[in-house]
C-alpha cells in the first residue's frame, strides 16, 4: 500500500477496534496504581439518602402548603397595595 498524505489518511475504527493490545486511559492507569498500594473500600449498591437540614424528612404536603401559603400572601399584598382609600 503506497504512502499517502497526511490529509488523505482516514481513521478506520474497525481497525482499532481489532487491535491486539489496547492502552488503557491515563485516568485508568491512575487509578490501578493508587489502588494497587491503597485498595479502595466496599460501598453499597444504592446508599442512604443523606437527609437535609434538622435530620426530620419533610412531606410533599407540607411544601405544598408552604408554597400556596405564599402564593395567597403575595395574592392578599398586592391587592392590598392596589386598594387605596377614598380620603
Amino acid at each position: 500500500m503506497p504512502e499517502r498524505d497526511d490529509e488523505e489518511r482516514e481513521f478506520d475504527i474497525r481497525w482499532a477496534d481489532g487491535a491486539e493490545h489496547k492502552e488503557p486511559s491515563a485516568r485508568a492507569r491512575m487509578l490501578a496504581a493508587r489502588w494497587k498500594h491503597d485498595p479502595p473500600g466496599p460501598v453499597p449498591f444504592r446508599p442512604e439518602p443523606r437527609h437535609v437540614g434538622r435530620g426530620r424528612r419533610r412531606s410533599p404536603w407540607m411544601s405544598a402548603a408552604v408554597v400556596l401559603g405564599c402564593l395567597a400572601a403575595v395574592i392578599v399584598l398586592l391587592g392590598y397595595l392596589d386598594f387605596r382609600p377614598p380620603f
